[in-house]
């Protein structure tokens, strides 16, 4: 008889794999059948269990014990992050229950709020692509509505030069800035 295939090849060599797969298959699907109800989840584990040996092929030491042993305690990690993901999903069911969600109208607010805000999420978008101080400057002026000898007290800087400045950043980034007025949401 031929000795178990050793998982340190797994990870390179397609037919180390499969034989290994075949050697432990039915160990890892008693493993996890007994810790787990839903077929489909342990068609899925028992999937995640070889993915993670194939990862961590690497650990495994023979002088700790057998392949099925090490695999085993591969199964044993994959279960329990299964059990945890699933107790993790349960809180926050049980943190947005009895809270009022989103009525149709709200819903229909907030949309209208992001459809309303996209030019402005463009000009940031735009903005970030800026040096620093010259994404100060347009903010100042093309955000706050401050003139630019305003936004140039502002940075500590002269007037002329916050006008270069300004200037060279609208050309750079050739979107035609108008100040962004602010409007009440009813």
């Amino acid at each position: 008889m031929s000795a178990p295939p050793d998982p340190g090849g797994i990870a390179d060599d397609p037919d180390a794999f499969e034989a290994f797969y075949r050697e432990h298959l039915e160990t890892v699907q008693r493993f996890v059948s007994r810790r787990v109800a839903d077929p489909h989840l342990a068609a899925d584990l028992t999937a995640e269990v070889f993915l993670a040996a194939i990862d961590s092929a690497g650990s495994y030491r023979p002088e700790r014990g057998v392949p099925a042993s090490w695999l085993v305690g591969v199964a044993r990690n994959v279960v329990a992050a299964e059990f945890r993901r699933q107790a993790r999903d349960r809180a926050a069911v049980r943190r947005i229950s009895g809270r009022r969600l989103l009525d149709a109208d709200s819903l229909g607010r907030i949309e209208e709020r992001i459809d309303a805000e996209r030019e402005s999420r463009r000009l940031y978008d735009a903005l970030a692509s800026l040096p620093r101080r010259d994404r100060a400057l347009m903010e100042l002026v093309h955000v706050d509505g401050l003139s630019v000898t305003e936004a140039a007290v502002v940075l500590g800087v002269k007037p002329g030069t916050a006008r270069v400045r300004l200037h060279r950043s609208r050309a750079r980034l050739q979107i035609p800035l108008t100040p962004v007025t602010e409007e009440v949401i009813s």
